[in-house]
């Protein structure tokens, strides 16, 4: 089972093969955990976005279209699962200082809020207007800081199709924001 590719694993994940997820999990938990700590500092908040990263892989693998890397569909779900934890986290106060949850003790990073605002911001209206292509991009080289070799390598491209797509993606990123900052729109 170990020679398994990742798509295969997802199907037999589909069909309630418990032995693929957990070998699923082994090559991929890693590497997901060192990226969400990049992100966040919480120690608490990444293992639950690991955690439910792969209760969502349980009970969707079947939706798996079986288009691009699997590992970048693994990224796209543990970031959301992270971002989702974060929402609940305090904000910033009026006045810039940070607020603690007393709850929790947990402070709001500056990349708390940056994820937060991508995903529910101007800037995340516009990453949603790109197409699926020129988005992967953005979201591999400029949220997750790949390089574009990482970046050509997680998504099964060549460099030169990611630095060209990522050129492009900024152009229509910059047409889209400078209205907003503009307050032409």
């Amino acid at each position: 089972m170990s020679t398994s590719t990742d798509s295969d694993l997802l199907r037999r994940i589909a069909a309630g093969d418990e032995a693929a997820l957990r070998l699923l999990y082994e090559r991929h938990a890693g590497w997901l955990l060192l990226r969400l700590n990049r992100r966040c500092g919480n120690a608490e908040l990444v293992a639950g976005a690991l955690q439910d990263t792969f209760v969502a892989v349980w009970q969707s693998a079947g939706r798996w279209r079986g288009e691009g890397e699997v590992a970048a569909w693994l990224w796209g779900i543990s970031v959301r699962r992270l971002v989702s934890a974060l929402r609940g986290r305090p904000a910033i106060d009026p006045l810039g200082e940070e607020i603690v949850d007393a709850a929790t003790d947990l402070v709001q990073s500056a990349e708390d809020e940056l994820l937060l605002g991508v995903e529910y911001g101007d800037v995340g209206r516009a990453l949603r207007s790109l197409p699926p292509e020129l988005r992967e991009i953005v979201q591999a080289t400029v949220i997750d800081g790949l390089t574009t070799k990482e970046a050509a390598s997680l998504l099964g491209i060549p460099q030169g199709t990611v630095k060209s797509r990522l050129r492009v993606a900024k152009v229509r990123l910059r047409e889209r924001l400078l209205p907003i900052r503009d307050g032409r729109i």
